[in-house]
């Protein structure tokens, strides 16, 4: 026997003999949200962004308006303080605090730095978000100019004759 699960939403099909795959996923969501809530997992929506690609490239105006969004949510960098953690079981307390020293003499800098590129980030995101207004705004100026020289019947309407001489 092979198990096999999928659902509209997986990426991929996972299935093994003997193997429970309805228990596996449900560790799989369990792991994926525990990160989540504890940050591993900073903005999920541009990750959500980019696999969505392959759904919403078949519609230009709604993916761009879905990828604008996801810029909007994403478009300034965390620039507040964080908790230093070390992984290492080994020498981690003095890890820590070596690496809490280093943040403490570099943070001017990186806040310099990062103040900066949400500056830039922010300019990039209003100067794309107005490109993509006046570029709609002049199609559909000109879907209502060419719908209004179709005519009511949608085609074009024919120019008289030239005067004969």
């Amino acid at each position: 026997m092979h198990a096999s699960h999928s659902t509209t939403n997986d990426i991929f099909k996972i299935g093994a003999d003997g193997v429970d795959v309805d228990a596996l996923m449900a560790g799989i969501r369990e792991s994926v949200t525990r990160k989540m809530e504890s940050g591993v997992y900073r903005d999920v929506r541009v990750a959500l962004a980019e696999k969505s690609n392959l759904v919403n490239i078949k519609d230009d105006e709604s993916f761009l308006k879905f990828y604008i969004e996801c810029l909007r949510n994403a478009v300034f960098v965390d620039i507040n303080d964080f908790e230093i953690q070390e992984r290492r079981r080994l020498g981690s307390g003095l890890l820590v605090i070596l690496k809490k020293g280093m943040w403490a003499l570099l943070k001017f800098y990186t806040y310099r730095l990062w103040s900066q590129q949400n500056q830039v980030n922010g300019l990039l995101l209003t100067a794309i978000e107005g490109l993509d207004d006046k570029y709609r705004n002049r199609i559909r100026d000109m879907e209502t100019r060419l719908a209004a020289l179709e005519g009511p019947r949608g085609k074009t309407e024919s120019c008289p004759p030239p005067p004969s001489v």
